[in-house]
């Protein structure tokens, strides 16, 4: 049995507006979450290349060798070049613009304020680079 439709040429349908595929550009609050959905992408990329390295790691100095050669092509240091900006993206935007909002940290009984909490992130994002700095130059 044929179902009735909705519209009927004296009676139209709704009115459905085509929207562009890149509508999320026009607004940088749209485009800024976009972008930041889009570094989990490569974060997880970077996740899966330490994984590669103390892999080629493991199996000896050999198989680190060549793994170290393929890691200089152009290709990967692209790839790795842009994980770089998107994951620096995704940690200034999470931990220094949105978790500071979503936090909710009382001391005393009061809330404190998004900044405070946006500064004790920077403190710690600081301390743990010195960190590792310090690890890996002595």
């Amino acid at each position: 049995m044929r179902e009735k439709a909705d519209h009927t040429e004296l009676r139209p349908g709704p009115y459905r507006p085509r929207v562009s595929i890149f509508w999320w550009v026009r607004r940088r609050s749209y485009l800024l979450f976009v972008l930041r959905e889009l570094s989990g992408v490569f974060v997880a990329w970077s996740v899966v290349f330490l994984l590669l390295v103390v892999g080629a790691v493991v199996r000896g100095p050999e198989t680190y060798r060549r793994f170290l050669d393929v890691s200089a092509t152009a290709g990967v240091l692209l790839v790795n070049a842009i994980a770089l900006c998107f994951i620096l993206l995704h940690a200034v935007t999470w931990l220094f613009m949105l978790s500071p909002r979503a936090v909710a940290v009382r001391l005393r009984g009061r809330r404190l304020p998004p900044a405070a909490i946006g500064a004790g992130n920077l403190v710690a994002w600081m301390l743990a680079s010195a960190l590792v700095v310090f690890l890996v130059l002595g």
